[in-house]
């Protein structure tokens, strides 16, 4: 599958508000290649495995190409090709007035870090927002899957948080 144009917004979850709902996925995804502009990720969602290619167009719009591979191929390439230890969370995903949202529960170094996103058709569309999303960080490049790859939460300390 691929979608050609992805806009999305990330918010911080209110632990204290948030109950775990929806369908839930287990998701492990490292990354092969990134620089400033441009990632190639393997992801395994549930059991199954995805390459996925995301460009950098503006801010929260990127081209986005994912592919489901052999279980196989994406398994090495997961376990032997990686640099770091894959990022690993629990996906719920819900609908909330109508949207869809995907709520990643981290686990691993980046444990206690819990981001909802929300796929839009355009950068301006309406949406309501679920009572548990706080502080959006769409803008805030540390909450980028490749940076928690790169510089997991536990890592970020007190002052960075």
């Amino acid at each position: 599958m691929a979608n050609i144009i992805e806009i999305e917004r990330k918010f911080l979850v209110d632990h204290a508000r948030w109950e775990p709902q929806g369908e839930r996925l287990p998701v492990r995804q490292g990354f092969l290649a990134t620089t400033d502009k441009l990632v190639c990720r393997v992801r395994q969602k549930g059991e199954r495995f995805y390459l996925s290619v995301k460009a950098d167009l503006d801010g929260i719009t990127r081209h986005d190409f994912e592919y489901e591979i052999p279980a196989l191929d994406g398994g090495i390439m997961l376990d032997q090709h990686c640099e770091r230890a894959p990022v690993e969370k629990v996906r719920h995903i819900l609908t909330y007035e109508g949207m869809t949202w995907e709520v990643d529960v981290f686990s691993g170094l980046n444990q206690g870090l819990i981001v909802a996103e929300i796929e839009l058709n355009s950068v301006d569309q309406p949406f309501a927002k679920p009572p548990w999303v706080t502080e959006e960080v769409s803008d805030d490049l540390r909450y980028l899957n490749t940076n928690l790859y790169k510089h997991p939460y536990s890592e970020w300390g007190e002052a960075n948080a």
